[in-house]
């Protein structure tokens, strides 16, 4: 029996198992077209986080295989998005152009049904959610080995945003060019953080080439696009936009190099099950501050997964403390727990609430 006769039984199974997904598919469609319907009677929210990390858990932990668990969520992740967009299409800010991390991180938290919005700078992305000109922004938090992003801490001491969401993703760098090789190169473009993540790499192999940052990667790939002087640091499909070619992939530093990225909004989110919430704070400065305001986390058993300093650049040598702890504001504890630290702080901004990152 030839390899076709013995694909075509398969090949018609497919098919036909095809169809009942496709008619299922409309089916759930059908329903949240009526969810949608509910929604708008009540002016509730079109995206709700923390429904759909519920939905994204549940799948996973009802997956019986062969597919990953990540696969199948990246597949009901589209479904939602989908779903959701016939309802509205969301409209969400990110660090641009095309083919950033920012940009990777939208669509795995909001999946590819949504209008991408590329902004120059991340007080852009900003300014654009707080006008309304889009719905959400996605901005870089925190990288696992260059640390927070300093101008991120900044802006959300002083918007009046909430955060509704995080993405955590894998980076991998690649050196690009048109040409795929480095010579007659002059220049390599990158964000700060990315020039830095491959910093020793760079050292070892071109330590005589100028480095130059720029607004974000997607942008050193656009110049390296237009230059063929110029070699860019960024992901490969920002290389693909801009038909470069690479020279080496994987060139950070820290091969389990990730980066934690924000979703801002006006959104207040309920709670999923598995949330955190973020703050910020300040003390007097006199011993055992810092000490006596943390304690009531320890006192109501709240958890603190991170804690940052950031100057509060008022020539006092003061600091702001960026908090993350386990909960959600409606969660007893929690809620007991942050009515004592804002007691105790001399400053006491939340954040947001809100699910964890897959």
């Amino acid at each position: 029996m030839t390899t076709d006769n013995k694909l075509k039984p398969l090949r018609e199974q497919i098919d036909a198992i095809d169809v009942q997904i496709l008619d299922l598919l409309n089916q759930r469609a059908r329903v949240a077209q009526q969810v949608g319907h509910v929604k708008a009677e009540t002016n509730a929210p079109v995206f709700r986080p923390e429904r759909e990390a519920q939905v994204l858990r549940s799948v996973a932990e009802r997956n019986p295989g062969p597919l990953l668990d990540t696969d199948i969520q990246t597949v009901f992740r589209e479904v939602m998005s989908a779903c959701r967009a016939l309802e509205k299409r969301v409209t969400v800010a990110y660090l641009g152009p095309a083919g950033t991390f920012s940009e990777q991180a939208v669509y795995q938290q909001f999946g590819r049904a949504v209008e991408g919005m590329p902004c120059a700078s991340i007080d852009e992305v900003f300014r654009a959610t707080e006008a309304g000109t889009a719905d959400f922004g996605v901005v870089p938090i925190e990288n696992s080995s260059e640390g927070v992003i300093n101008r991120t801490l900044d802006l959300l001491l002083q918007t009046t945003l909430t955060l509704s969401g995080e993405v955590s993703i894998q980076v991998n760098h690649s050196l690009m060019t048109r040409s795929g090789n480095m010579n007659g190169i002059t220049s390599i473009c990158a964000h700060s953080q990315a020039l830095a993540q491959c910093q020793l790499w760079l050292n070892q192999n071109y330590p005589n080439i100028e480095r130059r940052a720029v607004a974000s990667n997607g942008e050193a790939a656009r110049l390296a696009g237009e230059d063929l002087t110029v070699a860019a640091i960024a992901s490969e499909i920002a290389g693909k936009n801009y038909n470069l070619q690479v020279v080496k992939a994987h060139i950070q530093d820290d091969p389990h190099n990730r980066t934690r990225f924000a979703v801002i909004g006006r959104l207040h989110t309920a709670p999923s099950g598995k949330d955190q919430t973020s703050l910020v704070l300040s003390v007097p400065n006199k011993a055992g501050a810092v000490y006596n305001l943390l304690a009531p986390l320890a006192k109501h058993g709240v958890s603190m997964t991170r804690f940052e300093s950031r100057p509060a650049r008022m020539g006092t040598w003061e600091y702001y403390f960026y908090v993350d702890v386990e909960g959600h504001l409606k969660d007893s504890k929690v809620a007991d727990a942050l009515k004592e630290l804002k007691d105790n702080s001399a400053f006491f901004k939340i954040l947001g609430s809100y699910p964890f990152s897959l």
